[in-house]
Order: structure tokens, then C-alpha cells, then sequence
């Protein structure tokens, strides 16, 4: 049946009898009386006399019944087993079996499948008898089905799947790694992980030597790479080596929900560049017109994603977002919340003074409060060089494609990056008109076009959303007092102390009421395209207090919910700044003077050349004497006495010379006597060139008579 044999082999009726053996009595005489009815004493070689005190007689284990045998082998079989399956709980068996690959999962189904068909033919023809049927048509021995068997014993018939699968990955393997120097490893991570970013076969090299001069064991790079790959996480590489701007990119962006908002609930703001030559009109006093990429400063609604208001400059500056700001707050009403970018160009006091969480410029209790401020908007400042925090960035992307590459701008376009420029870079320049008038079409077409997928479009464009939400949202309106927040702009003056005369851009303003104001500061609110039209003054608490006539005329001038999310990505930073620092234990300093410690490479001997090739000259021609002038002896006396202060050029050393002196240097260094410094500096590199070498080899074989 098996190969298998139990530790013991013969047993007498008293052992039998305690074994409690399935199918054998349990008592001494009952064992008796059965060993004596199946005659197990006719069978010489399973049957023996005791020896021994008290005699009696034992018996092979092969005389018992298929039960009892089977057991004992179950028992043999199981203490074989380096873990018994039945040792984890059902809660962590299929915990261990989830994780498991498709093809321990493949084999435990066969498994399972096999006993399901021995527990089917069981009730007809008995187990024994079943588990051979199955096994002449399955695959498996008997033996292995038993195994099985055992496996499952006392589990429940729903949990039988885990305890049936191949256990060898649930073994633990013995660790045969070897194992390297902490300092060697400390090194080259420390190496490794700089903000230069050398290779990391370079900052092996560099370990193996010092762990070869300080006697490190080390592993072949290919192991050691390994290593740090699994022990140093991709995340901590890319702080070490690219930087903070680089991780956070690795951190998913936050999802934020519109759906609790309505239209002109919020709305945010931004300058785009966009990548188009454009000529601005020749103004007056110019040479040439200006010719360069526009800036448009315009405002979305966070809501439906539409743009309210926009205008192009020249530069971003804080009049643009004013005046767009105008247009915006004429035509839709006042937000509640507006999201700005951190630029100086929206800090600017005229717009954001009086925020308590303006950051920019220098911030006074006194400051006077800027349009939004005035209006009663909560300003958010978006996060410093983080795009994806203001939502008009997506919007600005679209027109990179759909306005900045319209055809009617061929030859205009610029590209996106100073390596993707087009091949017709800079062959035309768009005129502002015509820019314009594609940018307003562009804008209007990014409105109204249909198919959005936010979760409040819903297939809908932008103008469809807004529009919808528009009509029955609580929208603020503006006063025709508050209009001139935003139609004027704000400069914080000081009246006259004796007149209450107001001094601004090169102009004075004044009217009789205001000797009222006389040395107090006060706010003056103008349309930047007028100011001979006069000045509206306001006291610095923003009362209205009248109209400041212009009285000199000397110019015309024309003045143009993240905070979770940002915690737990500070939270993120600060644990793989942890990882880094535990990883780059030593410094590059401290890299250098174990480098320092070491000796340098020994120089190879450099090969000399055995053939030398003379080289033939010809000889100088004598110079001819040149003809001297007539002098007369005052001026002789003085070039013969100018002559003789010059320094006397020593005749050039010959190539025979040369070696003469290195052979000298030579001789005096065998015979234990010294040379200077500098002598040996010229011997070192002389001994390295090839009229050295063909002159060793002439004098090897001339000896010094080579010299007369």
C-alpha cells in the first residue's frame, strides 16, 4: 500500500490494546482472542515469540486491520510535516491563501475537488475502496489522497480550501544573505543620496575603495544595488536627489468638491502668458511698437469652470486685475470667496489691503483695505508654485491648444519650451487687434462648448451650468457708491496741512471742503484714464467725503478648503525627510576625508619606445648683416652703453646637453648624494620623453664617449 513504515514495528496484545487502534480491541484478551481467530501466529514472518522476561508473543503492524494501519501512518505522515495546517485559525488561513498566486490557488481547487469525489462514491463503496477508485482515474496515489484527508481533518467543509493548498511558501526560508560592512553601506548611501546625483556605480566605486583601505567586507554592486533598492524607498531617492518640488509631485493631487457651491459663490484668478508674438500700436514718442508674448489676467467661476472677465497687458500688473476685476463685479456681482495667486500683482494694497492673511510687501495696522477687502470678500492665497491649486490652471491649459495654436496665428506661435520652438519661430508677429478678436472667440467658444465631464456638468457647458445656477443663487449686487471701488483706482494720500490740497502723478486737486482734511490721510479713488476729471476722496475709515476738482493739469497718464490636504502632504514631507536623514549618515565632507585617507592609485609605469626615429635637420643659414645706419659717436657711446644692460640670452641647451645633465643627476643620485627640488621635478618629466629614450639608447650602446 505504502512505502511508509511506522517507528515501531512489533507490538504485543498489551500495547495493542492501549494503542486504541481503530477497528482492534481495547482490551489485553480481546486483542488475544482476535490474534487467535485471524490466526496471526500461522504468519512466521509477522509473527515472533517475545523475548525476554515473561515470554508472550508479537505481532507485525501489517496484521492489523486498513483502519489501524492508516492511522499509524497518518501519524508518521504528520510528524514529517514541518507545520501542521490545521494549526492557524480560519481568520488567518484565508488571509494567507488571498495572497497567495493563481497557481497555489489552481492546485488547492484540484485538491478540494478530488476528496469531493471520494466523499461521493464513499456511502457505495466505502472509503478505502473510494479513495483507490479516484486515485487509478486521478492523478495522485492513494497515499497522497490519505494526506489530504489529513489536512482537512477537523475543519469545517467551507474552510477546507486554504488547508489544502501547497504550504512550501508558508515556510520560512532560511536566510543564507551575506552580509556586508554597516560602514561600507553607510557611505554609499550617504553618497548616493546628494543633491548632485552621481550614479550609483560611481558611488560604489568610491566605497569599495575605502572599505578595501579600511578593511570593510563588501557585495558585488549588482547585490549591494538591490539591497539599497529595498531598503531605501523610491520617495526618499527623489527628496535626496531631485528635491521638495520633485516629491510633492508624487503625492496625489487633492479632490475637491464643487457640488456644495453655487455660481459667483467663488471664484479665482490668475495671469497666463500666452505662447504668441503679438505688436502692440506704435504709441506716441515710440520708435517701434512693442512686439512680445501678452499677458491675460482673467477670472473663473470655481463653480461651472467659466471665465467671467479677462483683459491682456503687456506685463502682469495690479491695474489689469483691477479693471478686470471691474468688469467682473459690474457684470455678475460680488463673490464670496475669492482664490488669488500669491504674485505681487494681486497682493498689491489697491486690491488686497486691510487682508489680515496677506503675506506680501510690508504689512502696517494702518493700511488702508483694497477693493476685495472693501467689497467684503474672504481673499485665500493659493499655494506658492503649486498649479493645481487653482482651478483656472486647467482652464489656461485648454487655450494652450485650442487659441495659442489657431491657425490664423501660424508663423506667431513660439512654442511651449525653449526646445520645442517650430520652424518658422519668430517669422511674424500677430497685430493686438487681430489677437484680440481670436482670443475672444477662443474664450467664448471654451464656454459654450458642450460635453463637460465635472461633477456638475453633467454633459452641459460652462455657460449652461453657471447660467443655471445663476438664476437662483443669492448674488450680491454693487452699489453705484461701491462701483467706484474698482472704476478708480486707490492711492493713500496726505492733505495739504494748511489746505487740504491733494498732490498726485504731477497734478493738484482741490475744493473748497477740503481745508476739512487738511494734513489727514485720505483715500483717492480716480478713473485711471482721467484724471483732469478730479479725484474722489474718501477718509481712511472708506466714509465718502467729496470731489477733488483738478486745479493743475500737468500730464495725461493712463495706469493700467486645502488646508487638510496641505497638513497630511507636510505630514508626508517631513516623514521622508526623517527616512533621508536616517539613510545619509554622513556628510560630503565627512565622504571626502575617508576619500582623503586614501592612498591614490599608483600611476602605471609608462611603456618606453624601443624604436626611435631620427629626424634630420638642415642646418641654419647664417643671417646675413643687416645694414647700419650712420650714427655718430654721442649716439653709438649711448646704444653701446643701452646695449650692455640688457640681459645676455643664454645659447640654447642641446638634446645631447640635455641628457648629459640628467645623466649627471642620475649619477649623483646612485653615488647617495642630493638634489634640489626642482632638479628632480625636470628629471621626472624628462626621464617620460622620447629624446630621453633615444638618447638612453644611444648611450647604452656609445657609453660617454657619445659626448666628444
Amino acid at each position: 500500500m505504502t512505502d511508509l513504515t511506522p517507528e515501531r514495528e512489533w507490538w504485543t496484545a498489551s500495547e495493542i490494546a492501549e494503542a486504541k487502534l481503530p477497528h482492534l480491541p481495547a482490551t489485553r484478551k480481546g486483542v488475544e482472542l482476535l490474534a487467535k481467530r485471524n490466526s496471526w501466529r500461522c504468519y512466521p514472518h509477522l509473527a515472533r515469540r517475545r523475548s525476554g522476561r515473561g515470554g508472550g508473543w508479537e505481532y507485525s503492524w501489517r496484521l492489523f486491520p486498513s483502519m489501524a494501519q492508516r492511522k499509524l501512518l497518518v501519524a508518521i505522515t504528520q510528524a514529517s510535516q514541518p507545520t501542521n495546517s490545521v494549526e492557524m485559525d480560519r481568520d488567518e488561513a484565508w488571509d494567507w491563501f488571498d495572497r497567495m498566486p493563481d497557481a497555489v490557488k489552481t492546485e488547492a481547487h484540484a485538491r478540494l475537488l478530488i476528496l469531493q469525489k471520494v466523499e461521493a462514491l464513499e456511502p457505495a463503496l466505502g472509503k478505502n475502496a473510494a479513495v483507490n477508485a479516484i486515485a487509478r482515474i486521478e492523478k495522485p496515489s492513494p497515499r497522497t489522497i490519505w494526506n489530504w484527508f489529513s489536512m482537512v481533518e477537523f475543519v469545517r467543509e467551507d474552510d477546507r480550501l486554504p488547508y489544502l493548498a501547497p504550504r512550501h511558501r508558508a515556510a520560512k526560508r532560511k536566510d543564507t544573505k551575506k552580509d556586508m560592512s554597516p560602514e561600507f553601506f553607510d557611505l554609499l548611501k550617504s553618497d548616493y543620496l546628494r543633491s548632485s546625483g552621481p550614479s550609483f556605480s560611481t558611488a560604489y566605486r568610491r566605497a569599495t575603495r575605502a572599505a578595501e583601505a579600511n578593511g570593510w567586507t563588501y557585495l558585488p554592486e549588482a547585490t549591494v544595488r538591490r539591497r539599497f533598492k529595498a531598503t531605501v524607498s523610491r520617495e526618499t531617492q527623489i527628496l535626496a536627489r531631485k528635491g521638495v518640488d520633485a516629491l510633492k509631485r508624487y503625492y496625489p493631487a487633492q479632490t475637491r468638491d464643487k457640488t456644495a457651491l453655487h455660481a459667483m459663490e467663488a471664484v479665482n484668478a490668475d495671469f497666463h502668458k500666452f505662447d504668441v508674438f503679438v505688436r502692440w500700436p506704435l504709441m506716441p514718442g515710440e520708435d517701434k511698437p512693442y512686439i512680445g508674448r501678452p499677458q491675460m489676467v482673467a477670472f473663473q467661476d470655481i463653480f461651472s469652470g467659466r471665465i467671467l472677465a479677462w483683459r491682456v497687458d503687456q506685463t502682469p500688473n495690479a491695474e489689469a486685475v483691477r479693471l478686470v476685476a471691474g468688469d467682473m463685479l459690474d457684470d455678475y456681482g460680488i463673490p464670496e470667496h475669492i482664490l488669488l495667486d500669491n504674485g505681487r500683482e494681486f497682493a498689491a494694497k489697491a486690491l488686497t489691503g486691510g487682508s489680515p492673511t496677506r503675506y506680501r510687501f510690508k504689512v502696517r495696522e494702518d493700511d488702508l483695505p483694497g477693493l476685495f477687502t472693501a467689497l467684503g470678500c474672504k481673499i485665500h492665497w493659493a499655494t506658492p508654485y503649486s498649479g493645481q491649486s487653482k482651478p483656472i490652471e486647467r482652464a489656461f491649459r485648454d487655450m494652450c491648444d485650442n487659441i495659442a495654436k489657431d491657425p490664423r496665428f501660424d508663423g506667431a506661435y513660439t512654442g511651449n519650451r525653449p526646445d520645442a520652438k517650430p520652424e518658422d519661430y519668430g517669422s511674424r508677429a500677430i497685430d493686438l487687434d487681430e489677437f484680440l478678436a481670436v482670443l475672444s472667440e477662443g474664450i467664448e467658444e471654451h464656454n459654450m462648448r458642450e460635453g463637460r465631464r465635472s461633477e456638475v456638468a453633467f454633459g452641459r457647458s460652462f455657460a449652461e451650468v453657471f447660467d443655471a445656477s445663476y438664476a437662483e443663487a443669492p448674488i450680491k449686487k454693487a452699489t453705484e457708491a461701491q462701483r467706484r471701488l474698482w472704476l478708480m483706482g486707490a492711492e493713500g494720500l496726505r492733505g495739504d496741512s494748511k489746505s487740504g490740497q491733494l498732490r498726485f502723478m504731477g497734478n493738484e486737486y482741490w475744493s473748497p471742503w477740503m481745508s476739512e482734511i487738511a494734513g489727514s490721510r485720505v483715500i483717492a479713488r480716480f478713473d485711471p484714464a482721467a484724471l483732469w476729471d478730479g479725484l474722489h476722496v474718501y477718509s481712511s475709515e472708506n466714509e465718502y467725503l467729496g470731489l477733488a476738482q483738478c486745479k493743475l493739469k500737468s500730464g495725461f497718464f493712463d495706469i493700467e478648503e486645502a488646508r487638510a490636504h496641505s497638513k497630511a502632504r507636510r505630514a508626508w514631507l517631513n516623514a521622508e525627510k526623517t527616512a533621508l536623514a536616517a539613510h545619509r549618515r554622513l556628510k560630503a565632507s565627512e565622504i571626502g576625508d575617508v576619500l582623503n585617507r586614501i592612498d591614490a592609485p599608483a600611476t602605471p609605469n609608462k611603456v618606453e619606445a624601443k624604436v626611435v626615429r631620427p629626424v634630420f635637420r638642415k642646418p641654419d643659414p647664417e643671417p646675413k648683416a643687416k645694414p647700419q645706419p650712420d650714427v655718430d659717436e654721442a649716439q653709438a657711446s649711448i646704444v653701446a652703453d643701452l646695449a650692455s644692460r640688457r640681459p645676455v640670452k643664454e645659447p640654447e641647451e642641446s638634446a645631447r646637453e640635455r641628457f648629459k645633465r640628467a645623466l649627471d643627476l642620475e649619477r649623483k643620485q646612485q653615488e647617495g648624494g642630493e638634489i634640489t627640488k626642482d632638479q628632480q621635478r625636470w628629471l621626472s618629466s624628462y626621464q617620460n620623453t622620447p629624446e630621453y629614450a633615444a638618447e638612453r639608447l644611444l648611450w647604452e650602446d656609445f657609453g660617454d664617449a657619445m659626448f666628444r
